[in-house]
């Protein structure tokens, strides 16, 4: 059985991360933006190609970085218990917070003041540095550094009783995150920056997931029960073709123009938003995992190097992306080409770097 959960989970990581990729390559280039290179890009999905995009992909945007957290939590209890706190703590510091400081201090910056010279901007690495929006912006590792500290803060707590998950867990933790999302989003709207890039607007769903996976365990990552299989497959299956269908009825067309009510404040927008959030994160989540057991359970080398190298994959990723699309930029080709371009070869050189990096330290590791 062990073999079976390590083998679906880490396909599913694998997935995962080549999706976030993907998806970072695909909003480079659109009108709504979401990342670094929106802001120079040379071209943008025509509004209707765009729209069907939102409406084919968008959903996921949704709640694939709650799976991540989710995934995260499952295994964090047993790690605690396994090394005890301060190893634990102190192997957390190392492997998320250093990629953190390094990219928001010097990776990150440096490769956004390429992107910016590569645009025409003539601006220096220091303003690069400083001017961004927000401070200490780290591109897509502030997902390790709000991952580290939902980890310190469970190994210095209480431990978590961990227990079975039922329909019921489901519809609780889908109102929590929910609730607390549109609260949140009062003070904090959705897409806005604090210090650090901390995404305190996607905290209530990363944290709740966080904490459902720490409370369903390791159980979970062997088998999700086949009752919370089928009801929250329904769940997504059910929002992801209602969705775009209400957003028509609704008359938001242009996401550029008319996203704004639904990113935060007293709206209705606001809470319809929290509440589809809510949803489709917590059903999402387990469904996700619940169908990597069914149906993603082989695992070969290839395979296994792919899994190996996937965290190595998603750290690299924005350097790699925004590399990529400024040497593309001198070519006249529309966005509708440039992008998937961009983000195949992102996902092909992030998981090369990850295999030669993981390669290599095994190799070491075995010398040793």
């Amino acid at each position: 059985m062990d073999r079976v959960r390590l083998s679906a989970v880490d396909n599913l990581k694998v997935i995962l991360v080549a999706w976030v990729i993907g998806g970072h390559a695909l909003l480079g280039y659109a009108a709504i933006g979401g990342w670094p290179y929106d802001e120079v890009n040379e071209v943008t999905f025509h509004p209707g190609v765009e729209t069907v995009l939102a409406a084919l992909i968008g959903p996921s945007g949704l709640f694939f970085m709650g799976t991540f957290y989710f995934m995260a939590g499952i295994f964090t209890p047993g790690s605690i218990e396994r090394k005890g706190r301060q190893r634990f703590i102190t192997e957390r510091l190392v492997r998320l917070g250093v990629p953190w400081v390094v990219s928001a201090v010097l990776v990150w910056p440096t490769f956004v003041w390429i992107a910016y010279n590569g645009a025409g901007r003539n601006v220096s690495w220091w303003h690069a540095f400083t001017h961004r929006d927000p401070l200490l912006d780290s591109g897509s590792l502030w997902f390790v550094g709000v991952l580290l500290v939902f980890s310190v803060a469970v190994a210095l707590g209480p431990p978590i009783t961990q227990r079975r998950i039922t329909p019921r867990t489901v519809v609780g933790m889908t109102m929590i995150v929910a609730g607390t999302t549109f609260l949140t989003r009062l003070v904090f709207p959705a897409r806005s920056g604090q210090v650090g890039d901390l995404h305190l607007w996607w905290w209530p769903q990363c944290l709740g997931m966080f904490v459902l996976g720490a409370i369903g365990g390791r159980k979970l990552a062997e088998r999700v029960p086949d009752e919370i299989y089928r009801l929250t497959r329904a769940v997504v299956v059910g929002t992801i073709v209602v969705l775009p269908i209400a957003a028509a009825f609704l008359g938001v067309l242009d996401l550029a123009e008319n996203a704004g009510p639904f990113l935060g404040g007293f709206t209705w927008q606001a809470a319809a938003l929290a509440l589809v959030e809510g949803a489709l994160v917590v059903a999402g989540s387990l469904w996700l995992i619940g169908l990597a057991q069914r149906r993603l359970t082989r695992q070969g080398p290839f395979a296994e190097g792919l899994a190996r190298s996937a965290y190595v994959a998603f750290v690299v990723q924005g350097p790699i992306l925004l590399s990529l699309a400024t040497a593309l930029r001198p070519l006249e080709l529309p966005a509708e080409v440039k992008a998937p371009v961009v983000g195949a070869g992102a996902v092909a050189v992030s998981f090369a770097i990850g295999w030669f990096v993981t390669s290599r330290r095994g190799a070491s590791a075995r010398s040793s």
